[in-house]
C-alpha cells in the first residue's frame, strides 16, 4: 500500500534524483533509480502475489525495493535487496526505514556476483537492475533460486542496448522461458520461467 509515509519517501528520492541529473553528477555518484513508471510496474506485478519473495540485484539507495516491499506488503512476501556501495547501503537503510517497510525488506550489504551462490531461498520475482556487463552472470546465479512460473525483470534494456540486447537476445531464445522486452521508459525485459 502507498500510505502517506511510503509516498513521501518516494517523492523525497525522485527530487534528489532529479537534482543529481540537473546538476550533471556521473552515473556513479546519482541513485541510478529506476523512473516512478517503472516503479509503478513493479508495484503491480507483485502486489497481486500472496507470500511474493522478491531479489533484487541493485538496491541503490532504496527506490525501487520501497515499490516492491509495499507491493509484498500488501498479501505478505518481502524483498531481499543486494546492494555493495557503501554511500548507498546507508542510505538504502534510512529510507526504507522512513518509510515504514523494514519488516518487509532486507539487505544483503555484498556484491552480488559473491552474496548469490550462498543465498538459500526460493523467489518468485527476480529484479535485477546492476552493472550492465553483469547482468547475464547474475542472470545465470539467479537462475538456480527459482521454480517454474516465477519472473525475471531486467531493467535498462533499451537505454543500454549495448551489452544488454544481448541478454535479452539470449532470454528470448531460451526455450525454457517465456520471454518480451517492454518499451516501458528505459526497457525492461520479462522473462516467465516455463521450467
Amino acid at each position: 500500500m502507498l500510505d502517506d509515509r511510503v509516498r513521501a519517501v518516494l517523492e523525497r528520492l525522485e527530487r534528489e534524483d532529479a537534482t543529481e541529473r540537473d546538476q550533471g553528477l556521473p552515473a556513479s555518484e546519482r541513485a541510478r533509480q529506476v523512473a516512478p513508471t517503472t516503479g509503478r510496474f513493479l508495484f503491480s506485478l507483485v502486489a497481486p502475489q500472496t507470500d511474493c519473495e522478491v531479489l533484487e540485484l541493485g538496491g541503490s539507495r532504496g527506490y525501487s525495493t520501497i515499490w516492491l516491499a509495499a507491493g509484498v506488503r500488501y498479501l505478505g512476501g518481502r524483498v531481499l535487496s543486494v546492494e555493495s556501495d557503501p554511500r548507498k547501503i546507508e542510505a538504502w537503510h534510512r529510507n526504507v526505514e522512513e518509510a515504514g517497510l523494514a519488516d518487509w525488506a532486507e539487505l544483503v550489504e555484498e556484491d552480488a556476483l559473491e552474496a548469490l551462490p550462498r543465498i538459500d531461498d526460493v523467489f518468485d520475482v527476480v529484479f535485477i537492475d546492476a552493472e550492465k556487463e553483469d547482468y547475464e552472470r547474475l542472470f545465470q546465479l539467479s537462475r538456480e533460486k527459482v521454480e517454474p512460473g516465477a519472473l525475471f525483470v531486467a531493467d535498462n534494456v533499451l537505454s543500454h542496448p549495448d551489452p544488454l540486447a544481448e541478454y535479452s537476445a539470449a532470454r528470448q531464445a531460451d526455450p525454457t522461458l517465456e520471454s518480451v522486452t517492454v518499451p516501458l521508459d528505459r526497457g525492461l525485459e520479462l522473462s516467465v520461467v516455463l521450467r
